[in-house]
Formats: C-alpha cells, sequence, structure tokens
C-alpha cells in the first residue's frame, strides 16, 4: 500500500515504526506534507543565518523567534491547521528572501536556502520529507538531531515570550539544524551533534527556568484545589505561563474562574499566580482524557500550546488556540512577543453561556477520592 506520509517522531507512532497513512496524533497527510516544508525552509534560512554570522554579521531577535517559533509549530499534538502552517512558510520564505541579499559568499549554501517556493509544495514536500535521506544512519541521527532542536525551540520560545533571549542557543539552534542538510558529515560528526543538541538542550532548561523564576517567583509546594465552584469558568492548557499571566489579568473582577487543564497544571506552585481570587483550582487528569473532560467542562477551553487531541464535535466550537498551537475550524488568539493578547472572545462566550462548570467526580493518580492534592517542583 503506497505511502501517504511518513512521521515517527513521537513514541505513539504507529507500530513503533512510524505513521504512513494517517497520525496516531490524528495529523493527517495533508497537514504532516506541509510541517515537512515547514522543517525544510526553516532548514534553509538557518543556513543562510549561519553563513551570515560566519561572515560578522547580526542576526535579529525577529528572525531568531521566527525559527524557533516555526520549529515550535512543528512539534507533537500542537498545531493540525495547514493555513497555519502555510502561512508561516510563506512568511519565513520572504523573510529568507531579503537575508539572502546579505549573504556575500552564496556557494556555501544548500538547496533549501535559496529555494523561493516557486515550484507545487505538495510535490516539494515529498521529496524534503524524513525519507529523502536514504543512508538509515545519516537519517536516524539528522531526525534526532532535529527532533531535540524542536524541544530547545519549545523552551526558547517559553523563554522569548517573557523577554528573555539567548544569542548562544539560537546560534547552536541554527547551526546544527543547518547541518542537517550537509552531506559531508558522517555519522561519527553527527554523533557529536547530537551529544552537543543535548548540552544546549540544558543550556535551554535553565534560560527558562530563570525566565520563569524571574517573573513569577519559585516554586514551592502548593495544594491545588480539584473540585469546582459555581460560577462560569475557563479551562486553560499547555505550556505557556504569559498567556494564562494575561488571560488571569482580563478576568479580574468578571466573576468568571479560571481553571487549569494538563500540562497547565504546574502554573500553580509558581507564588504570582496565587494573587489571583479566581484561579481556583485544576480541571482534569492527562492530556489524553481531553475528548471526555473537554466535553464535561461545559465552558471555553484555551489551547496555549500542545498537547491537542482533535476536538469532538461536542466542544470544537469553544475551543481556542494561540501562540504555536492551531486547529482547523477553532478560533486563534493572535499576538507576537511582548504584544498583548485578547482574550474577550472567551469571556464573551463564558458570559453567554447558561449552564455553569459541571462537577465530575476526579481522582488522583492513586485512584483514591481526594478533593486536594500535592503539588512540588524539582528545581534545576
Amino acid at each position: 500500500m503506497e505511502q501517504k506520509m511518513f512521521c515517527y517522531q513521537c513514541q505513539e507512532t504507529a507500530g513503533c515504526k512510524g505513521c504512513t497513512m494517517s497520525g496516531v496524533c490524528g495529523k493527517k497527510p495533508d497537514v504532516a506534507a506541509m510541517q515537512d516544508l515547514l522543517v525544510y525552509v526553516t532548514k534553509g534560512i538557518s543556513a543562510i543565518t549561519t553563513a551570515l554570522r560566519q561572515e560578522g554579521k547580526q542576526v535579529s531577535a525577529k528572525i531568531n523567534h521566527l525559527i524557533t517559533l516555526n520549529l515550535f509549530t512543528t512539534i507533537t499534538n500542537a498545531n493540525f491547521d495547514k493555513e497555519s502552517i502555510e502561512s508561516r512558510i510563506r512568511a519565513t520564505l520572504t523573510e529568507k528572501e531579503v537575508l539572502l541579499k546579505q549573504v556575500t559568499n552564496l556557494t556555501v549554501l544548500p538547496e533549501a536556502a535559496k529555494w523561493n517556493g516557486s515550484e507545487n509544495w505538495e510535490e516539494k514536500a515529498r521529496t524534503v520529507g524524513v525519507l529523502s535521506t536514504e543512508n538509515e544512519d545519516i537519517r536516524s541521527l539528522r531526525e534526532l538531531i532535529t527532533y531535540g532542536l524542536k524541544g530547545l525551540s519549545a523552551y526558547s520560545k517559553h523563554a522569548n515570550v517573557l523577554l528573555k533571549d539567548n544569542d548562544e542557543v539560537d546560534t547552536f539552534l541554527q547551526k546544527a539544524l543547518a547541518a542537517t542538510l550537509n552531506d559531508n558529515l558522517s555519522v561519527e560528526d553527527l554523533i557529536a551533534l547530537t551529544m552537543e543538541t543535548g548540552k544546549y538542550g540544558v543550556s535551554g532548561m535553565a534560560m527558562l527556568d530563570k525566565a520563569n523564576t524571574d517573573s513569577y517567583g519559585n516554586p514551592e509546594i502548593t495544594k491545588v484545589n480539584i473540585g469546582v465552584r459555581k460560577n462560569p469558568g475557563i479551562l486553560v492548557s499547555g505550556h505557556d505561563l504569559r498567556d494564562l499571566e494575561m488571560l488571569l489579568e482580563q478576568t479580574q473582577g468578571t466573576g468568571v474562574d479560571v481553571y487549569t487543564h494538563s500540562e497547565m497544571l504546574p502554573a500553580h506552585y509558581y507564588p504570582a499566580f496565587k494573587k489571583y481570587p479566581n484561579f481556583v483550582g485544576n480541571y482534569g487528569n492527562a492530556w489524553w482524557k481531553q475528548k471526555e473532560e473537554f466535553e464535561s467542562f461545559n465552558g471555553p477551553i484555551l489551547m496555549t500550546t500542545n498537547c491537542i487531541v482533535p476536538p469532538k464535535d461536542s466542544y470544537k466550537n469553544r475551543l481556542y488556540t494561540t501562540g504555536a498551537a492551531g486547529y482547523p475550524g477553532c478560533t486563534h488568539i493572535p499576538g507576537e512577543i511582548g504584544e498583548q493578547k485578547i482574550f474577550l472572545r472567551l469571556l464573551s462566550m463564558q458570559k453567554n453561556v447558561s449552564l455553569r462548570v459541571k462537577s465530575k467526580p476526579v481522582k488522583s493518580s492513586a485512584d483514591l477520592p481526594m478533593h486536594r492534592f500535592w503539588l512540588w517542583q524539582i528545581k534545576l
């Protein structure tokens, strides 16, 4: 049977070998193709920025942030919206064309750096995906590096929105991404680059930890309510603490409560968030129980990053995305780094909902009927 796609970047991949007809995550072949193409053009622009730095020229924070967000957009369960991904490809091609004119020695650049997007995108995507590297050892190492860089991009993006940047991390991320296009690198070279990627992963975590603690204080052992109140509520998932902060600020005095779900649960142990009286607790369990718990929540849901599970029709109209997250048919809340996002749509929807948050029994991981549990973080 002819393969419609190939993706093996997550642990849920079909048969532990790779998704070839449709993603286990819910990603369709056309979306997988555009993600492959986005990674390709991001490698291309990274080759250009690396060449510019070697020539002693500066690369702007705007370009660093573009590259970081591109990679973050392609992580598992983050963005299923083909149009959104295509928009990022167009933006990258535009910036790449400008940067290309600044490079003195064009002969050092790979084809990905010079590709202008004039070919059919679907056909081009079929030639630049994972399987375009024939040697399995080289392919595996290139992909391992790429997936490590995707993780690094996630750390960087969350630090960037808190106005923290690290030029050393950005420089490495782009240099390593460009290196995955270099056919002259041996297995030994790529193993060394893989280890270096891990080293910078730790640097990225340290940058994010500092950004979070400088902004919100040092995490502390915290009791988190897992019950519900009678007020209208908004449910927030994902990892973006800045989005949560903006939402909490905008909901003060409205009578609307804010609950976390899954990935956003750790926000409760940052001291800065404890000043908000409407930040009342956590609703639900792990990300993979979304279809049941988002349906029962009854109010609007904001996904700030992964993990999105393709939504049921019963709640799709009240699922909102922002940042790197996206899903076709769901409203996306825009906003660049440093900008104030406007979450009024969620508020207006909640105020028009006659029903309140539904109380449902939620048990701890030990399956005990508890109303509170302890939460802590081991800091680096």
